[in-house]
């Protein structure tokens, strides 16, 4: 009984890694060992809202070596296949969105958190016509939150 159980897990881990490989390479990147070992980490959980450095923790405490600046290298390298999306809350702090579909997000301040805002609860009129030449990809709104009291 237990060793079905051990195959039952391994068989489980081994999907996983054979559906983030697949997810890689369509993606046009290389499925490395550390992309495989990082993409695993974040997309492991549903959708959700990671800093750099928050992602390099999580490695460290599943034991994967990976210094910060390869976990930034990474989430830009996804951002650009169009794995993640970048949500920057300011100058100094971004966080990464695993949901790539159009949604707004709101910023808790304090509490370093970023939640989404349904597409359909937020309306953008009058968006400005983009200079000759260019166009407009998206737009990006994060509305700050504070605890009342604080």
């Amino acid at each position: 009984m237990r060793m079905d159980l051990v195959r039952k897990a391994t068989r489980t881990a081994d999907k996983k890694v054979s559906e983030v490989r697949v997810m890689l390479r369509t993606a046009g990147l290389r499925p490395t060992r550390q992309r495989l070992a990082l993409a695993e980490i974040l997309f492991e959980r549903g959708n959700r809202h990671i800093s750099a450095e928050g992602l390099h923790e999580e490695a460290m405490s599943h034991r994967v070596p990976v210094s910060l600046a390869t976990v930034y290298n990474t989430l830009h390298q996804f951002t650009e296949a169009g794995l993640l999306r970048e949500v920057a809350v300011d100058g100094s702090k971004t966080y990464f969105d695993t949901n790539v579909d159009d949604h707004h997000h709101f910023y808790v301040e304090g509490e370093n958190r970023v939640l989404d805002i349904p597409m359909s609860t937020l309306r953008v009129e009058d968006v400005p016509v983009p200079p000759e030449g260019m166009e407009i990809t998206r737009v990006d709104i994060v509305v700050r939150l504070r605890r009342i009291g604080n």
